[in-house]
């Protein structure tokens, strides 16, 4: 495993950053980090990456216990509010960053410009990063986080300021990187950008876990489905019924859950032989934003009892 938590913990005096965490994240995968703000996600984060002492529990990254520095070579981190020197221009600004790295002369002048061009900036390194725009900063702050081409990267909101096009480049800079086999944390608040990309998801909140697994279990379920039907017969409905359990009707309108996606064939085919002839069926699965306000809005009520 790349990152293997054991009841990790961060205690802010009597409030607690984040509580009992167990996580184990394996190669070649992006992970998504979702969670309401101060749910833990960042402390989470900063303990992994070393800026943090855990209170108690331990973890491991790479194989390595926290605070390896041979490990920290092969980790990049871009957090979610940085600064950097306005001074610098983006060339120099990653010529120190790849010092701090303790990188040779000739992995500098070779990681510099690669990095630079991976994140769309080729033609911005020697400007000043104090006149970069918003999102170009956002861009050179990934750049230092891919610098050492790390094993493994923690991202925090990535994609924040970038607009569109920006987004979709940096989704597929992540894609690229797990393809490599690369592991990257992914901390986002744009769920529908989860969706797209993550293998495994855990949701925090109030810090503690409240569900973790790959992405396609988290959301496999009930599929809600309504068609549009001529000719609904009593020997039709009877089918549905005898099928499906419990079943809503307004004008030809039918409206009914399935227990997954590969019902949907069925449901047609008993649609069209008990003679009913099909206009429409729309069908809708609960979507990781379902999911994510089902849950918090659950524990949430929980605390509240």
């Amino acid at each position: 495993m790349i990152i293997e938590t054991d009841n990790l913990t961060k205690m802010y005096g009597k409030k607690a950053g984040c509580r009992e965490i167990n996580l184990s994240v394996g190669e070649g995968q992006i992970f998504g980090f979702l969670g309401p703000n101060g749910a833990g996600k960042s402390t989470l984060v900063k303990m992994l990456v070393g800026l943090l002492f855990p209170t108690s529990g331990t973890a491991r990254i790479l194989g390595k216990p926290l605070g390896d520095l041979e490990i920290r070579r092969k980790v990049g981190f871009l957090p979610e509010n940085f600064r950097y020197q306005d001074w610098l221009t983006g060339e120099e600004l990653l010529t120190f960053h790849a010092s701090l790295y303790k990188m040779s002369r000739a992995e500098k002048a070779r990681r510099v410009p690669e990095v630079l061009e991976q994140v769309g900036l080729a033609d911005k390194g020697r400007q000043k990063v104090g006149s970069y725009s918003k999102g170009m900063q956002q861009r050179v702050g990934l750049a230092c986080a891919l610098l050492p081409d790390p094993e493994l990267v923690f991202l925090d909101e990535p994609t924040s300021a970038l607009d569109p096009l920006g987004r979709r480049e940096v989704r597929q800079i992540m894609v690229e990187l797990r393809d490599r086999g690369k592991t990257v944390f992914l901390n986002s608040h744009l769920l529908s950008e989860i969706e797209m990309i993550c293998d495994r998801v855990a949701i925090i909140n109030k810090g503690r876990i409240i569900t973790e697994g790959a992405l396609a279990e988290l959301l496999a379920g009930a599929v809600e489905v309504e068609m549009q039907v001529e000719g609904l017969s009593a020997q039709l409905l009877d089918e549905l019924s005898a099928l499906y359990g419990s079943y809503q009707v307004e004008g030809g309108l039918v409206r009914l859950s399935l227990k997954n996606n590969e019902d949907i064939p069925a449901l047609a085919e008993a649609v069209v032989r008990n003679g009913g002839k099909l206009f429409s069926l729309n069908a809708r699965q609960n979507s990781l934003e379902d999911l994510f306000i089902d849950l918090v809005k659950v524990g949430d009520e929980e605390c509240l009892q």
